[in-house]
């Protein structure tokens, strides 16, 4: 790996990391903010609206561009047998989505408010499914890239768990349902916050350059 290309990995690693310590600063901050809210039956997307709304929407744009950076980020440095850009294009779609749930929530429930939970239903459906696959995927292409081989085995159980949790939560209606979703969130924003690590700490140490 070029001293160029550690320079990049390490940048985009970086910003994902910044971002998505601000996602959970800022998403758990919230949870004191909302008095009014029950942390354990309100689900995330409820605290969109409201005091603190505007800063968790900002939030979760900025976990949309830790996803979407780490995605290119680490297609543009694969050098595996497994390199595929479907993993990347999941997770700009997952992003997309995101991005679909904070800028919805914040005028479609004044102008469009029949329109409002269709649209929040789909982009909130895309970001975490495409979230889930694409981390599976990832995981999968990392266990046959070089250097990655600890970390990838690590990420792809760790994405069956996402994965699991996430079916749990939308088939068992026992649970709380704000608990439950968050506990998919964490998991989820975990497994990133890892492969930015992961990512930052391969960026400090060149790999040698395999031909594809």
């Amino acid at each position: 790996m070029s001293g160029s290309t550690t320079r990049g990995l390490r940048w985009s690693s970086g910003i994902a990391l910044a971002a998505l310590a601000s996602f959970l600063v800022i998403a758990t901050w919230t949870q004191f903010l909302r008095e009014d809210l029950d942390w354990i039956q309100a689900t995330l997307s409820l605290y969109l609206q409201g005091p603190g709304g505007l800063a968790l929407r900002g939030a979760y744009c900025l976990l949309a561009l830790a996803i979407i950076v780490l995605g290119m980020a680490l297609y543009r440095h694969s050098v595996g047998p497994r390199r595929s850009a479907a993993a990347p294009l999941l997770f700009a779609w997952a992003a997309l989505g995101l991005m679909g749930v904070a800028v919805g929530d914040s005028w479609l429930p004044g102008w469009a408010p029949l329109a409002w939970p269709l649209v929040h239903g789909v982009a909130a459906i895309t970001a975490f499914l495409c979230a889930s696959v694409a981390m599976l995927l990832q995981a999968w292409y990392l266990r046959r890239e070089p250097g990655w081989q600890a970390a990838g085995r690590l990420l792809w159980w760790w994405a069956w768990l996402a994965f699991v949790l996430l079916w749990m939560h939308v088939l068992w209606r026992g649970p709380p349902r704000g608990a439950g979703q968050k506990l998919v969130i964490l998991v989820i924003v975990g497994w990133l916050l890892w492969l930015a690590c992961s990512a930052w700490l391969r960026s400090r140490h060149r790999v040698p350059y395999q031909s594809r």
